[in-house]
């Protein structure tokens, strides 16, 4: 196949992965910029980037299609906000509601950008929802509502009632289809009709105004709230140019509504401050630009004393958002605020459409965030107070340790010490070596003792002699390494040992010639005693196969012993089914 199917679900990541390839086969050759703008600025086969001159607009477009044109892309569909820019680009590759205007005297149209509608003309974010006639029911609500697209969350107070309005009609049990009535019913009418109001509705594109100059700090400040409604939060971005003026502009805003199971303010204000520490990472990685320390801003003081409070054990809710929060910010960065001044409440409370269209402080921030820090409001002191008494706090149990003595014999404590059957094995065929050795030497002691007495009747002559003797006899010990015989005698060792421990009654009742009783649960396997050793008896005991396949030792699969081997057997086969 010399091409990729157009449609395949494979399609847009071969044509993302081209594109980029493209760029990145050219970076020696390309303009840096070009080369930037198409790896990080093209989502699919739409490019969005936004420059601070005309000049370098037009400059950064041009490098863009020479670069694209060499990998076989054809960039069309141009739209900008500058008619200076989209006289520089061909007629035949503008936006088809540019192409027929005279650029000179005609208004620029409105264009969409990834979903968003863009007036061109005024550089203005717009909505005109245009909303279809729908069931009053769960399912026309629902679909109405996710007609409006607002992924940066601009119209969230306005959104919020008609979520409130769903979630009490899924609390009521209403089902997909049986319509509402009443109360609800005319709740939901007013908010239509009060749709009207945002054909006139703008924000601007552009978070930096014009004329503003170079910016030499520009700060994230997070807003973030909760009622027993819903939880939301703000984020603000805060820019400040080479004169001291400073410029505070809505970046994004999100709002849920609290779960049908009721929870607890303090829990849904720390969720609240858990979202914004989210959305800083975010935008953090999203946004362009150097960034100061971000700001967090909250009028919850359980919140504060709890992100400050390092010694308290919470409980699991607490405990885990605290320790995302921690993770990404310190308590330093999180402030007082109080609710009048907090913009994130109205994410909480929600907006009529009309007063939506007039509130200044939810697009552009409390007032005091374009003053000098030490105006801000500053942090309370008695967020520690009462912390002691909070229930999300583990209260303290205080549990006596006794120490006792556990029964256990030796070799358990041996074969629980080891994790590896082989060095078990090898640690048990040591020991037996130093038991032989030792036996050894006594029986050779008693020897040369006896022999020392009847021809020396002096005892310090006989000590010194017996001394020597002993010295020659271990110089000419021999000093050897284990052997394969001595690794398979600790083996016997330690099967003799679990089957001891394990099936003790039945070792005795063979040894005595007694049948297995049938209540056993080795009554089945007609087990037999072979060199101190249970194994399991029946036919086989005249065919052709080793005396371990013939009669197989019985091990129990309680014992630590048997968990050894079968791990080593594991790791020998290649972890094999």
């Amino acid at each position: 196949m010399m091409v990729h199917l157009f449609g395949a679900a494979s399609s847009p990541s071969c044509a993302s992965y081209a594109l980029k390839r493209t760029a990145e086969d050219r970076k020696e050759v390309a303009s840096p910029k070009a080369v930037e703008t198409v790896i990080h600025n093209f989502y699919v086969d739409d490019c969005l980037k936004s420059v601070s001159t005309e000049q370098e607009a037009i400059d950064l477009a041009s490098d863009v299609r020479k670069l694209c044109a060499e990998g076989g892309f054809c960039l069309t569909k141009w739209v900008s906000n500058s008619r200076k820019v989209l006289l520089s680009i061909p007629e035949e590759q503008r936006a088809s509601g540019i192409k027929d205007l005279d650029l000179d005297q005609d208004f620029l149209p409105i264009e969409r950008a990834l979903g968003m509608q863009w007036c061109t003309e005024n550089d203005t974010f717009t909505y005109k929802i245009k909303v279809q006639e729908k069931p009053f029911s769960r399912r026309g609500i629902l679909s109405v509502v996710n007609s409006i697209y607002d992924p940066l969350g601009f119209l969230v107070p306005l959104i919020l009632p008609v979520k409130l309005l769903l979630r009490d009609m899924c609390k009521q049990g209403y089902g997909w289809d049986e319509e509402i009535e009443g109360k609800q019913a005319d709740q939901w009418v007013r908010w239509l009709e009060d749709l009207n109001h945002l054909s006139d509705f703008q924000i601007k594109r552009c978070v930096k105004p014009e004329k503003f100059g170079n910016t030499t700090e520009a700060q994230l400040h997070h807003f973030s709230d909760a009622s027993e409604s819903a939880y939301g939060t703000a984020t603000y971005l805060v820019l400040k140019n080479e004169h001291n003026q400073k410029h505070c502009s809505l970046l994004m805003g999100k709002s849920r509504v609290s779960p049908l199971k009721q929870i607890t303010i303090p829990r849904l204000e720390l969720t609240a401050a858990t979202i914004a520490v989210k959305v800083d990472k975010i935008l953090r990685q999203e946004l362009q630009i150097p960034l100061q320390q971000s700001v967090f801003w909250t009028d919850s003081t359980t919140v504060l004393s709890y992100i400050g409070n390092e010694s308290a054990r919470f409980k699991t809710f607490v405990a885990n958002r605290i320790s995302l929060i921690r993770d990404a910010t310190t308590s330093l960065q999180w402030r007082f605020v109080k609710s009048a001044q907090n913009p994130a409440d109205q994410a909480t409370r929600g907006l009529k459409a009309k007063d939506f269209v007039q509130e200044e402080k939810w697009f552009k921030g409390p007032n005091f965030l374009l003053k000098p820090e030490e105006e801000w409001p500053q942090c309370r002191d008695q967020m520690t107070q009462g912390a002691q008494q909070d229930p999300e706090i583990k209260a303290e149990i205080k549990v006596n340790v006794l120490n006792i003595k556990e029964g256990k014999d030796i070799v358990s404590k041996l074969t629980d010490y080891y994790s590896s059957w082989f060095s078990l094995k090898k640690a048990v065929a040591w020991m037996i070596r130093l038991k032989e050795t030792l036996l050894q030497l006594c029986k050779v002691r008693r020897q040369f003792q006896e022999s020392i007495a009847q021809s020396e009747k002096d005892p310090e002559k006989q000590a010194s002699l017996l001394q020597e003797q002993m010295q020659k006899y271990r110089s000419t010990m021999e000093k050897k390494s284990l052997s394969l015989k001595n690794l398979n005698q600790a083996e016997i060792q330690l099967i003799q040992f679990s089957q001891k421990q394990q099936f003790q009654d039945e070792i005795e009742a063979l040894k005595k010639n007694i049948p297995v009783k049938k209540r056993s649960q080795l009554f089945k396997l007609d087990p037999v005693l072979q060199d101190g050793i249970l194994r399991v008896g029946g036919r086989l005991n005249r065919a052709a196969m080793p005396e371990e396949s013939r009669h197989p030792a019985i091990l129990s699969k309680c014992s630590k012993i048997s968990t050894l081997i079968l791990n080593d057997i594991h790791q020998r086969c290649g972890h094999c089914g």
